[in-house]
């Protein structure tokens, strides 16, 4: 029995489509399945339908693409899609009439080691991945001033929350309860699609697309509430690094370019649990870019 992981299956995407259908059967296993499904609920009603059945069990957090409401051409059309919130639940309430785990539901015991729980959160981004003498109020321009600009502002809506800061702090504020709530001798699997640290946070060819990725408020989560393992994707960067002798696993499939089709699908599942041989803490990126 495994728990594997992936995220950013972006099936959108024709060839990503086609190679989730022809993915192998996993009966004994668990997957973790990290954000950035796609852009629609159809989106990811079409990925739970490969997954569920293939699956002993499923876990689900969203990303930034899977809440984001695209413009129609009438704009009468507008008046109900869900957004924010509410799309947010329907995500939710889709996933569990597949039987899968989202960050609103009881976390999970890892059967082979019942002291530790599977932790899927939804916390978002608050500009905080930023560097200290760069404003809050400035941190967009900043980032385009290199050229960097994500969709989120375009397309992410917070509603009811004025922003989405105020979406990612209240977010933050209710798992952070959960987690505290957590018994002193529970250790946890984090999963979040948004890395936790600042300095996991930093795409080398854009490092200013930092702003989008997180926030500060996570960065010691690992070591406080006893994590085994940070899983995370959204930077299609798949990495193995350590910090403080937690292992944080980006396990981003990404965008056609961004993955080898001959491969399959399968080939990019990254293992969790049983934990691999122990290594050194802080050891250079394992697999980057296009593995």
């Amino acid at each position: 029995m495994k728990l594997l992981a992936i995220s950013d299956l972006h099936v959108g995407h024709a060839s990503n489509r086609e190679a989730l259908a022809a993915r192998k059967d996993h009966p004994d296993d668990w997957l973790i399945l990290a954000g950035d499904v796609g852009e629609r609920p159809a989106h990811l009603e079409f990925a739970l339908q490969h997954l569920t059945r293939r699956f002993a069990k499923v876990f689900w957090v969203p990303g930034n693409h899977d809440l984001w409401t695209r413009p129609r051409v009438d704009p009468a059309d507008q008046a109900d899609r869900p957004k924010g919130e509410v799309l947010y639940e329907r995500l939710v309430a889709l996933c569990r009439s597949f039987g899968v785990t989202t960050p609103e539901d009881p976390y999970v015991e890892w059967p082979p080691d019942r002291d530790t729980v599977i932790v899927p959160m939804f916390l978002l981004f608050d500009y905080s991945f930023r560097p200290s003498d760069v404003p809050f109020e400035q941190a967009v321009n900043w980032a385009r001033e290199s050229g960097v600009y994500c969709a989120d502002e375009r397309l992410l809506d917070s509603a009811p929350w004025p922003t989405p800061v105020a979406w990612c702090h209240a977010r933050c504020a209710l798992t952070e309860r959960r987690l505290a709530a957590l018994s002193t001798s529970s250790r946890t699997v984090l999963v979040n699609h948004w890395p936790l640290r600042y300095d996991l946070a930093r795409p080398p060819r854009i490092p200013r697309f930092s702003i989008w990725c997180g926030t500060t408020i996570t960065e010691d989560w690992a070591r406080r509430f006893r994590a085994r393992v940070v899983v995370s994707g959204h930077l299609h960067l798949r990495t193995t690094l350590w910090r403080h002798g937690v292992r944080y696993e980006e396990v981003s499939l990404g965008y056609p370019r961004d993955w080898r089709r001959e491969r399959g699908i399968d080939w990019y599942l990254r293992d969790i649990l049983p934990e691999p041989a122990p290594a050194p803490p802080d050891l250079p990126p394992r697999d980057p870019f296009r593995i």
